[in-house]
């Protein structure tokens, strides 16, 4: 017997209905993730499994003088710490600290000095700002070989300079008490520029009610600095200080061109110890050792000083 006509059209709704597989916003979420999975995996091809393969090296005893190489666990390790590589460990780390304070106190101190010199927004002060800001486009290997002739110990403008006024020649780059100093000069020429214009750009977004009220209660320009202007300040310092501390760590170049790490070692930050691993000594396996620990020393410092920082930072506009 067969289904009425009018009874048809109830059985059809009392059938359930499909539950899709995916919502509407479990959809979007998974097209949005569609989206990121290009970066992700240039991420970990070109970042992450250039770490991975560092750890696995810095376990080997790769020398690029031999064909082949064999796992030896931590003995690389060992050396680094306990055998005769500890003391170019602890030397080099000596010398990079020292050129990042240097680096990092010529960014802050010196650009917060320029920036209050240079705040005036005249058409003169935008040229001189402009002219300090300059050496910052200039490329490292080309900084270094000039001041190679600046501080040369014969012929070098600034001997001249001083013998004018009864000073002797300074071996700039062959005395193991100046050459650290003739790398930060350097430097400092570069960063100097860059860290004004940095102070300089948050300054101006300092709103002028602050100092306006400050004044009618009677504080002067120190006071208005100290209680004001620092403390607002504050974000761009920390931004400055984790770029810096970072670029500083990293420096080569003008080592490299300058002293090539001596004399004596006084000036082997501890890239150019990992490149004299590689490159000099053809101690693949040491130079990943040094590398990967390297890498550990910069995300330590940096994730606490991002993380104690928050404490000391103003955020107020």
């Amino acid at each position: 017997m067969t289904a009425s006509p009018a009874t048809a059209p109830k059985a059809a709704a009392d059938t359930p209905k499909k539950k899709p597989f995916l919502t509407q916003r479990q959809k979007s979420k998974f097209i949005d993730f569609l989206f990121v999975v290009p970066a992700m995996a240039l991420l970990a091809l070109f970042t992450y499994y250039p770490v991975a393969k560092l750890v696995q090296i810095s376990l080997t005893d790769w020398n690029l003088l031999n064909d082949t190489w064999n796992f030896v666990g931590l003995k690389n390790w060992v050396w680094l710490f306990a055998g005769s590589g500890a003391k170019y460990l602890w030397n080099s780390l000596k010398v990079t600290f020292l050129y990042s304070l240097g680096e990092i106190f010529a960014t802050l101190v010196g650009g917060m000095l320029l920036a209050l010199l240079f705040g005036r927004m005249t058409r003169s002060f935008g040229a001189m700002r402009a002219i300090l800001f300059v050496p910052k486009y200039v490329a490292m290997s080309s900084c270094a070989v000039v001041f190679m002739w600046i501080l040369n110990t014969d012929y070098g403008v600034l001997n001249y300079l001083l013998q004018q006024v009864g000073i002797a020649p300074i071996n700039w780059l062959g005395d193991k008490s100046t050459a650290l100093l003739s790398v930060l000069m350097t430097t400092c020429w570069r960063v100097l520029g860059y860290g004004m214009m940095i102070y300089l750009s948050a300054m101006i977004g300092i709103s002028p009610q602050y100092y306006e009220a400050a004044a009618l209660d009677g504080a002067n320009k120190r006071e208005q600095f100290f209680k004001i202007t620092l403390p607002l300040l504050s974000p761009t310092t920390l931004f400055l200080l984790v770029t810096t501390f970072l670029s500083s760590m990293k420096v080569f170049q003008s080592v490299d061109i300058l002293t090539s790490g001596g004399p004596s070692r006084s000036t082997e930050v501890f890239v150019y110890l990992i490149y004299r691993y590689a490159m000099v000594d053809f101690r693949m396996d040491r130079a990943a050792t040094s590398a990967v620990m390297f890498f550990v020393i910069l995300l330590t410092i940096t994730v606490a000083t991002m993380k104690y920082s928050n404490n000391a930072v103003n955020y107020d506009s």
